[in-house]
Order: C-alpha cells, then sequence, then structure tokens
C-alpha cells in the first residue's frame, strides 16, 4: 500500500502533506515554492510509493472559482501529464487556511511562527488530507 499525497496549491507557496504508508495518519511534509514543486514531486515519487493525489481545489463560499481556481486548474493539467499513472482527485479546500491558523494557536505555536505562511500551507494541507481520509 501507498501514501496519499495532499497538496495544497499557491500561487508562491505549495503546501504538502503525506499519509503513512498504511493510510492511517496524516502528517505535514513540507511547504515547497510553488516554482519548484514538480521537481520536487519527481524526487518525492522515485522514493516513495504514493497511490493518491489530493489538491485543494479552491472556491468561494457560493461554489463560484477564486482567484486561485485558474491556477490550481492548470497545476491538475500538469500533474496529470506528468503523472499519469497516480490517480487525482480534487477536494473541497474551502475555510483550511482559516482552521489551520486556529490549530496553530491551539497548539500553543508562538506568534513568531505562526506568521510564517509556510507553516500554514503545511497544515492546510495536512486539514485536507485527513478530512479525506475521513470520508473514505
Amino acid at each position: 500500500m501507498g501514501r496519499i499525497i495532499a497538496i495544497d496549491y499557491g500561487g508562491k507557496r505549495t503546501g504538502l502533506a503525506v499519509t503513512d504508508p498504511l493510510q492511517i495518519i496524516a502528517n505535514a511534509l513540507e511547504t515547497v515554492e510553488t516554482s519548484k514543486l514538480f521537481d520536487y514531486l519527481k524526487k518525492y515519487f522515485a522514493v516513495e510509493q504514493v497511490d493518491l493525489i489530493i489538491i485543494g481545489d479552491p472556491r468561494n463560499w457560493d461554489d463560484s472559482d477564486t482567484h486561485a481556481t485558474p491556477l490550481v486548474r492548470k497545476a491538475i493539467e500538469r500533474l496529470k501529464k506528468e503523472f499519469p499513472n497516480i490517480p487525482l482527485e480534487t477536494v473541497d479546500e474551502r475555510y483550511t487556511s482559516k482552521m489551520a491558523s486556529q490549530a496553530m494557536v491551539e497548539m500553543g505555536m508562538k506568534k513568531k511562527d505562526r506568521r510564517v505562511k509556510g507553516n500554514i500551507d503545511q497544515i492546510a494541507a495536512t486539514i485536507m488530507l485527513q478530512e479525506y481520509m475521513n470520508r473514505i
């Protein structure tokens, strides 16, 4: 059994989370510069078996597209092209960044660390992944 990787895709940074090989626990993996994402994924997939990619679908509360939706759609097309053997699913990412910020406060993370946007991206990806795992 392989891992599931979650992608919280952004214009500048992308948060990544991954399950353990038994797909029981979701863990933050990394925040990478979006321009380096595909190189990172190629290296990661070369050493880890990944059964599924999930990527956050940015939507407004009324289900309309956000400013980030076109960027994510382009990323999805590239993921399908570069990794055709790994299934890909989109998941609703509404409110995950807010939930990530709240989780950092509840974890007692220092204000200085909460300001690091990469932390929010990783935790948002982890929340997406955990919610996905709770549904399957």
